[in-house]
């Protein structure tokens, strides 16, 4: 056991008025926001790697962070468990998200990574019962161990793929006992460093045949749950399969998985693709294949994946129109993918990040339902494309560049330009929020 937590209390909602730090002012899990509990639209989930097995490292400083658990033992595992089911006590979030490594030691072989992955598995059992969390999604670690340097599924080596492939069967294995909702695929290391040594083509269809296998298995084991694909554009590798949603949109129409796969969208990696983080969401949601949320945030001035935990509102409430517009989650669910700064040693600043990073999210999420349900935002879209509901215009999608010419020519068409009316609409989203 572990007294890591000592002295902190169970986070309860207090209201927006509220000056006790451990409590929540805006997210209250019984609060009905378009019919539904907040909790139930937020489905939040803490990030077992970042809050329990990263060390404070960056790229330029190695570990800050002193933890109990730092270990690679069996014991400092189940020690690792007990603070962070300890944590879920205090914040009562629903949900966690797992890779293998962050909860697991390391063994010589697979077959000692499977056993121990049981052993905690079956270690997790009666605390979720006991605390009522939830797991949102496991996944396997592809990226981190030497072995993975060249790629995980698109490496060249056929061993190698078989180490992953293998892995996957294991956690999706865990993930199905312990009853979680998805089964993520990120694939850090599935890129290349250089063209001089790639083979585009063949590690694109290694890439599918993959993911293919893991659908099938997915049915074979009688999984109910979401196979997710988690979009990345750069770090470590320069390029990668799965660059932003279009990329992975088309790669997985391109193989046929498009009904069977649905994204995991981080806002931070979509900062990197050179996106918004709403824009990802829209473009997800338009093919049908939005499915979960990471929420974190980026530093603007540094050019890497920082996982801040999230405090920009009107960032948020767009993020979560996006998600309510499309008729909120599923299986899905808002996890912190989000980290402590190096210099944030204490157990407080844990409890604390979430505890901010919740309110956030559900004063976002409280500004986009308000303008989901006033509707002047989907008014104005909709008055902007108003000339494409006649019947002449819709006729004209069915007609021939030539019938056009002809008509732009006949009726003497001379098209006027008409305000995107940006500014008043950025104005009409600050009201809310």
């Amino acid at each position: 056991m572990t007294d890591f937590f000592a002295g902190i209390p169970k986070i309860a909602y207090e209201g927006p008025d509220s000056d006790n730090d451990f409590a929540y002012r805006h997210y209250d899990p019984d609060e009905i926001v378009m019919g539904k509990r907040m909790e139930e639209h937020l489905r939040f989930s803490v990030a077992y790697w970042h809050s329990f097995a990263w060390e404070g490292g960056d790229p330029f400083g190695g570990q800050t962070f002193q933890r109990p658990w730092f270990g690679d033992s069996m014991d400092h595992a189940k020690m690792k468990a007990d603070a962070a089911f300890e944590m879920f006590r205090i914040l009562g979030q629903p949900f966690f998200c797992f890779h293998d490594v962050d909860v697991r030691p390391e063994g010589e072989t697979f077959a000692e990574n499977t056993a121990n992955l049981d052993r905690i598995t079956d270690y997790f059992g009666p605390k979720m019962e006991e605390t009522g969390t939830r797991l949102l999604w496991g996944t396997a670690n592809l990226f981190s161990h030497r072995r993975y340097m060249a790629g995980a599924a698109t490496n060249p080596d056929p061993d190698v793929f078989a180490f992953a492939a293998a892995t996957i069967k294991s956690c999706m294995d865990a993930t199905h006992k312990l009853g979680g909702q998805n089964y993520v695929l990120w694939g850090g290391r599935e890129g290349y460093e250089t063209l001089l040594n790639t083979d585009l083509k063949r590690e694109a269809d290694q890439a599918a045949r993959m993911l293919s296998m893991v659908v099938d298995y997915k049915h074979k084991i009688g999984f109910e749950g979401t196979i997710l694909i988690e979009p990345k554009p750069q770090e470590p590798t320069k390029h990668q399969y799965d660059y932003d949603v279009a990329t992975v949109a088309g790669f997985l129409q391109r193989y046929g998985l498009d009904k069977d796969v649905k994204l995991n969208l981080e806002q931070g990696h979509a900062i990197l693709a050179g996106h918004s983080f709403e824009h990802e969401l829209a473009m997800a949601a338009s093919l049908g294949m939005l499915g979960s949320i990471d929420m974190n945030r980026n530093d603007y001035q540094s050019g890497w994946d920082t996982d801040q935990f999230p405090n920009n509102v009107p960032e948020v409430a767009l993020a979560y129109y996006e998600v309510l517009k499309m008729g909120g989650f599923e299986t899905g669910g808002t996890n912190f993918d989000a980290k402590l700064r190096r210099q944030s040693l204490d157990a407080e600043d844990l409890i604390l990040a979430h505890v901010g990073g919740m309110d956030v999210c559900a004063r976002g999420l409280k500004a986009a339902a308000k303008m989901l349900e006033e509707g002047k935002l989907e008014a104005a879209r909709t008055a902007r494309y108003a000339g494409w509901e006649s019947d002449e215009a819709k006729a004209m999608l069915g007609s021939s560049l030539d019938e056009i010419a002809a008509r732009v020519e006949r009726e003497q068409i001379v098209p006027q330009p008409k305000s995107g009316r940006q500014e008043i609409l950025e104005n009409l989203v600050m009201r809310y929020v």
